[in-house]
């Protein structure tokens, strides 16, 4: 099940992550290049590395220049994480090129790359809200809160990972067909972002 491949391979990353905590240490890539889960290891260690970017530009005393420096890089990265979401649909492309769809098959609102982005977001989520559940320093009540929270978030997984197989399942069976579109985001282009292309 590739739903299963991918939640030990994010817990993977996260845990390798985080034996270091630092945003730019460099990928140590386990994976053959050309294998699924490489690409998924990618896929998560640009996600935890924006989600600590995220902590970071969220500092209340933070220097505002310093502060705009990450917001910059925090769009950059947000663009990586698109461009490698949009290459992993490509290898399902790939995959999947010789199954013909049934005449009745229907497109599904999200393609495979995109539901496992959201997979691997929440495994994230998954372990930070344990971290919480956990946290000594915390009272009590925010460590009863955040369980109740982990519990969701653990039930939340469960549920993406089994869709996650049943869309995969129905591709092969030609019950749906992929279609991916490019997601086109403006604010980092300066041909299409007015701010940039006026000051040009």
């Amino acid at each position: 099940m590739i739903s299963e491949i991918a939640n030990r391979i994010f817990n993977q990353v996260i845990t390798d992550y985080h034996k270091f905590d630092e945003i730019d240490h460099p990928v140590e890539n386990p994976y053959d290049v050309e294998s699924l889960e490489h690409l998924l290891y990618v896929k998560n260690w640009i996600d935890t590395a924006q989600w600590h970017m995220e902590d970071v530009v969220r500092n209340p005393q933070i220097d505002p220049v310093e502060g705009l420096s990450w917001k910059r890089r925090i769009d950059a990265q947000n663009q990586v994480r698109t461009d490698m979401v949009e290459f992993i649909d490509g290898y399902f492309l790939n995959l999947y090129q010789g199954i013909s769809a049934l005449p009745d098959a229907k497109i599904n609102t999200e393609s495979p790359a995109w539901t496992i982005d959201r997979l691997s977001i929440l495994a994230l989520k998954i372990y930070h809200m344990k971290e919480e559940a956990e946290r000594e320093s915390a009272s009590a009540e925010h460590r009863e809160q955040c369980r109740t929270k982990l519990n969701v978030l653990l039930s939340q997984r469960d549920d993406l990972s089994q869709s996650i197989d049943e869309l995969l399942a129905d591709i092969e069976a030609g019950k749906k067909y992929m279609k991916v579109y490019k997601q086109m985001k403006m604010y980092n282009d300066p041909s299409l972002n007015p701010v940039l292309y006026k000051k040009g």
